[in-house]
């Protein structure tokens, strides 16, 4: 999905309830679509195919199973190029009335298309994140049984955005369908199912003028080998922001050659 067209594969699958205020979808806003489509496929792996939208957007595919999309919009629309995290809403204009009720920015939307409807949203620190009601592409479990995406957002005060998003996504209200939020080793930590699905942490600063410091939800993919992501994506462009290791494996932040960061990351087998 885009900030102006939430990405609608031309396959869509029968209706299937997503996960409440899970993640469901990431989308990056691009300059040029054959440009990212070479740096994507060439760091990640990835393969492609047309959506009904027109030639401005593509879904990518990871094992032939859809994992993100792209909408190259940015030079037309005169907005940044970045990749946004969709969570899935049962009722996008309700959630739309929760974002202005908590003081943040409904910046797009809501938008209607054939398999559902969107927005595109800023929070109170302007991290931007959509909202999607509807359909989703056929395949789109991949998120859940295989992890391709995880996301984390990199926010001023970690507590304080649980509770807007908790109260926005309706995370922790109790209901069998909907998320859970704990907040283990200083970060929040949102489950659905009993998976991790996002991960907020503090520190970000609002007026700092790098932007892998400022509040942002960071896309991370899941790859077999980070060093040879970054080494394609230097040949293609890319730039290296930072790499290193934790308790759960090896990650390297990554800035495409037109800006966007996205972070990949390898999960170390269990002991």
């Amino acid at each position: 999905m885009t900030s102006e067209h939430p990405s609608a594969p031309t396959a869509i699958a029968p209706a299937a309830d997503a996960p409440r205020g899970a993640p469901c979808w990431a989308n990056l806003t691009a300059r040029d679509l054959q440009a990212s489509e070479k740096f994507y496929g060439s760091v990640l792996g990835w393969e492609f195919r047309n959506t009904t939208l027109g030639d401005h957007f593509a879904v990518a595919l990871s094992d032939g199973r859809p994992v993100a999309g792209i909408g190259a919009v940015a030079t037309d629309l005169q907005i940044a190029v970045g990749w946004t995290p969709y969570f899935f809403v049962p009722q996008v204009d309700e959630a739309a009335g929760r974002i202005r009720e908590r003081s943040a920015t409904v910046a797009l939307g809501p938008v209607a298309f054939a398999s559902g409807r969107a927005l595109v949203a800023a929070d109170r620190d302007g991290a931007v994140f959509g909202v999607w009601d509807g359909r989703l592409p056929r395949g789109w479990e991949t998120w859940h049984d295989q992890g391709p995406v995880v996301l984390r957002l990199r926010t001023r005060d970690a507590f304080e955005a649980a509770i807007f998003y908790g109260g926005v996504l309706q995370w922790a209200d109790g209901s069998p369908d909907g998320c859970t939020v704990d907040y283990e080793h200083e970060e929040v930590v949102v489950r659905s199912g009993g998976a991790v699905v996002a991960r907020l942490s503090s520190g970000a600063v609002e007026a700092d003028p790098d932007p892998t410091v400022r509040p942002h939800w960071d896309v991370q993919f899941a790859v077999p080998d980070t060093g040879a992501c970054v080494a394609a994506a230097r040949g293609l462009g890319g730039t290296l922001i930072r790499q290193g290791s934790t308790h759960s494996g090896a990650y390297a932040e990554l800035r495409d050659p037109d800006g966007g960061l996205f972070t990949v990351t390898t999960t170390r087998p269990p002991a």
